[in-house]
């Protein structure tokens, strides 16, 4: 019986360093989302219960070029990692067809949050339906959803991670929820600002940082809202005052091109401030170069129009040098360093 003790601890040895070194689990391992102390509970009810296996599988679909139609562009082709999930750049031309896109690409933080749609005029209503639009748009991945399954289909890992997370075959309905899954897991809450908030070592802020502090919580939060620093609604920030509609695709009338409520002409998703200082350029198109180009907007440069946010003022909130330099201190408070290098976020 001896031997057979030896032969069952080294099995079990064996099968521990595999795990180890990222072999995948049988058993499909339900996962709790780690909600921060000070953040709301998050509200989704999609039907994709998130699983260990399926946030490992999504994070791979997340890097794969495999996802485009001339396999060189990936998610992470414009969602970096070191930019909070954002690519730095007003209008980006990483698609397939190397044109520039006619929105700014989101940063991606604290996605499990985002309840009430997305894209800057919400239209998908979750990330699990958000997918295909990146996924089969002509000027981003362009790629056919058949042939992606081929191409999946011919990598044994892959068929493998599907069945185990999903007990089933590769499919796009399944892919989706994978990629949503990872995407619920890109949690930011700890930045200098969440250290003071929960009075943790390093939460030290400066007279002017709290001074940004409440010149935000009096001038932002009625949209920037709350630990999450947005209240994922839609609003006319006082950007442009004609919303004429010269592309075929009504980009520019906001969330109007979905409800074609004339009450919605230039209203576009708020985005969180979080790691706001790494997500420049600015608004849905870019336009905005640096935070103090965007307290300057809404300090002198507020356009009026029928929709405009009545908590924006005609002209702006006037604000002076000290109050401006004071709020870009504080919103430079709110970079989380931990979020952009965290290992469980990187390409695997």
């Amino acid at each position: 019986m001896k031997w057979q003790k030896a032969v069952f601890f080294i099995l079990l040895t064996i099968a521990l360093v595999g795990c180890n070194k990222g072999e995948i689990d049988p058993e499909p391992q339900a996962y709790t989302l780690p909600v921060p102390d000070h953040f709301p509970e998050p509200v989704f009810d999609t039907q994709n219960p998130m699983t260990r296996v399926g946030i490992d599988l999504g994070r791979m679909l997340f890097y794969d070029v495999r996802l485009s139609a001339n396999n060189k562009v990936s998610c992470a082709s414009c969602h970096a990692q070191s930019l909070a999930f954002s690519d730095g750049v007003a209008l980006s031309k990483a698609g397939v067809a190397g044109t520039a896109l006619k929105r700014h690409s989101p940063a991606l933080i604290n996605m499990a949050w985002a309840n009430n749609g997305l894209f800057w005029d919400g239209g998908s209503t979750n990330l699990e339906s958000q997918v295909f639009g990146p996924l089969t748009a002509h000027d981003e991945m362009a790629q056919n959803l058949f042939e992606l399954m081929d191409e999946l289909n011919a990598v044994p890992e892959y068929v493998t991670r599907f069945r185990a997370a999903f007990d089933g075959e590769i499919s796009s309905q399944n892919i989706a929820k994978a990629m949503a899954q990872f995407q619920r897991t890109l949690i930011s809450a700890d930045s200098r600002y969440d250290k003071f908030k929960l009075n943790k070592s390093g939460g030290t802020m400066s007279p002017v940082e709290l001074k940004g502090l409440e010149l935000v919580k009096q001038k932002c939060q009625g949209c920037h809202s709350g630990e999450l620093f947005t209240d994922n609604d839609y609003h006319n920030n006082g950007l442009d005052a004609d919303f004429s509609n010269t592309d075929h695709e009504g980009v520019f009338l906001g969330r109007y091109r979905i409800s074609y409520d004339l009450d919605d002409l230039g209203k576009f998703r708020t985005p969180t401030l979080r790691n706001v200082a790494l997500t420049a350029p600015y608004m849905h198109d870019g336009r905005l170069g640096s935070l103090e180009e965007v307290v300057e907007h809404y300090s002198s440069g507020i356009k009026n129009s029928g929709t405009l946010d009545p908590r924006l003022p005609a002209g702006g909130l006037k604000l002076n040098s000290e109050k401006k330099a004071a709020i870009v201190s504080f919103l430079k408070t709110l970079t989380d360093q931990t979020f952009i290098v965290d290992p469980k976020f990187k390409k695997p």
